[in-house]
């Protein structure tokens, strides 16, 4: 069983990682036109700080939380995400092909879901 503290960090974790994810698709398409590269680059480096140190968040207190069908589902839209996003900047730079880059928004929202999941098993679970 869980404490509510445990379980508080949790969704804190969850909810800075989705919000890590949007912060990066914003950076790179909202503000990539109307910043400095500089200032593109400290924008670049806090999400990808705020989704690290999301992710300790979660190893922290992640423990005895969720349910097996939960955590299946969480694991599986952050591995699908992960695949979708990833995978598709990866076959985009090493092809060429630019139709390759309309799969990847696919795997961000894929990706924010399964962290918004994460954070509503978290709450939803009574400890």
């Amino acid at each position: 069983m869980m404490d509510p503290t445990g379980r508080a960090w949790l969704i804190a974790g969850a909810i800075l990682a989705a919000t890590g994810v949007l912060s990066g698709a914003f950076g790179a398409h909202a503000l990539a036109t109307s910043v400095s590269l500089k200032a593109l680059a400290a924008w670049d480096t806090a999400s990808r700080y705020q989704l690290l140190h999301a992710l300790a968040l979660v190893a922290l207190s992640a423990q005895n939380i969720l349910n097996a069908r939960c955590l299946n589902y969480v694991a599986a839209l952050l591995f699908l995400g992960t695949v979708l996003f990833s995978g598709s900047l990866y076959i985009l730079v090493l092809s060429s092909q630019s139709a390759w880059g309309m799969v990847t928004p696919f795997g961000g929202i894929v990706l924010v879901a399964g962290w918004l999941l994460l954070a509503y098993c978290a709450w939803r679970r009574h400890g």
